[in-house]
């Protein structure tokens, strides 16, 4: 998990305005603030998800991605953009990604490299929390249109899997040239003569002039990395399984109940109130974006039994379960 959040910078404005929306109707139908987009601000993985929701709705098309995808410029500044477009080729590109995507987004890139073929991994960050298939898409759709604004050449994959291909296919098939392919892992894979392809974009001395910054933003970002955030992640992946107890935190965390205890006290905090923020949170997530019965939240929220959930959720909200999936 990313734990500081993700920067939502002012390219998202240019981008929002390009495709017709106005910046705080998406922010109001998302519940995030209206000014949010008018500086550096950083957001949760699940806000990061809402907002990419918001716009599917007010946009109302199937082929938002696409739409995305060919008003992305390359002289709009998003530091993984331009990290990309100064790189030698698309690998280098994508390796460049993957140091910096974390910046701006909840996900990584992974390059798996053999003689004949280049396979870009995109992998998603902050599980539970799903990223909508629109975005999945998005992306897949973005590693083409990077080749391609870099060499300048038309440069089709050879193969694109997702777990959710789109529907209707036939534009995402038209602009990618090739069919998206169901699969477990979200791929796109290019011939190497291709991924290795020069970029004319490619500018080693403004890279110079701009990497030492974006290396700095990423070790601030893991400098700011709490006890109390390292606790939250390990809630996150441990809860579902039951694993929510100090001591088996602190186990993960490989340090002592005690030292535990006490880096969380420094912090002006506490185990439990931690352990409740992130029950609710994902109790909220839960009941906003899935069907799955109460009974099921309950266990994966690490409840013994359902009027337990109920009870604490009342406390935490002041409303039932039941209620607040009806509001949704």
């Amino acid at each position: 998990m990313h734990l500081d959040g993700y920067a939502l910078d002012t390219t998202w404005r240019t981008l929002l305005i390009d495709l017709g929306i106005r910046p705080a109707d998406a922010l109001r139908r998302a519940g995030l603030p209206d000014d949010l987009l008018t500086s550096s601000a950083r957001v949760s993985s699940e806000s990061y998800y809402r907002l990419w929701g918001a716009i599917e709705d007010l946009l109302g098309d199937p082929l938002l991605p696409i739409r995305l995808c060919e008003a992305v410029q390359a002289e709009s500044f998003s530091p993984p953009l331009f990290a990309a477009l100064c790189s030698p080729d698309l690998v280098s590109a994508a390796e460049r990604i993957g140091r910096y995507k974390t910046l701006i987004a909840p996900m990584r890139l992974e390059v798996v490299r053999s003689r004949e073929r280049v396979r870009i991994v995109l992998r998603w960050l902050d599980a539970p929390f799903v990223p909508p298939p629109s975005l999945v898409l998005m992306e897949l759709l973005f590693c083409v249109q990077l080749a391609r604004m870099g060499t300048r050449e038309a440069i089709n994959p050879i193969e694109v899997t997702a777990p959710e291909p789109p529907s209707p296919s036939a534009p995402y098939d038209a602009f990618l040239g090739v069919r998206i392919h169901r699969g477990e892992e979200t791929s796109v894979t290019f011939l190497a003569a291709d991924a290795t392809r020069p970029f004319l974009t490619s500018n080693d001395t403004l890279w110079a002039l701009f990497e030492p910054d974006l290396r700095q933003r990423v070790a601030d970002l893991n400098a700011a990395v709490t006890t109390a955030k390292r606790v939250h992640a390990a809630l996150l992946e441990g809860l579902p399984s039951g694993q929510v107890s100090m001591d088996a935190v602190a186990a993960k965390l490989g340090m002592s109940k005690r030292t535990l205890q006490r880096r969380i006290e420094a912090e002006n905090t506490s185990f439990q109130t931690i352990l409740r923020g992130v029950r609710e949170a994902l109790a909220r997530h839960y009941l906003a974006r899935t069907r799955l019965p109460l009974a099921e939240i309950a266990f994966l929220l690490g409840f013994d039994e359902v009027n337990s959930f109920h009870r604490a959720f009342r406390a935490w909200t002041g409303t039932t379960p039941d209620a607040l999936r009806r509001e949704q």
